[in-house]
């Protein structure tokens, strides 16, 4: 496994993100910009456990995509988001683990 390398970017850049020529450019909480080598997933056999986790966290995303896309529901992430010093996104994929479905209410 290579180190990650830490990269500074010239001011007139806002970011990076995503996926280029083997290379995944990825941003930490605290705003740095991190970049990898993309994993090669093509030969793993995924165990029936790790296929049911696998699905549980897509339907963690989805309910964390419905819930902030309510905006009753990411004003509540929000403000606890800021008092956690956390994102929205993750206590709602947090919540969604734990079986707190907010939206049913």
């Amino acid at each position: 496994m290579y180190p990650m390398a830490k990269i500074t970017l010239h001011p007139m850049f806002q970011g990076v993100s995503g996926r280029m020529d083997g290379i995944v450019f990825r941003r930490s909480v605290s705003g740095r910009i991190y970049m990898s080598l993309t994993p090669d997933m093509s030969r793993v056999q995924w165990s029936p456990a790790q296929q049911a986790h696998r699905q549980k966290f897509r339907q963690a995303i989805a309910y964390a995509r419905a819930a902030l896309a309510d905006p009753q529901l990411r004003a509540h992430y929000q403000e606890r988001a800021a008092q956690e010093n956390s994102r929205p996104y993750d206590l709602a994929v947090s919540d969604a683990f734990k079986g707190r479905n907010l939206l049913e209410k």
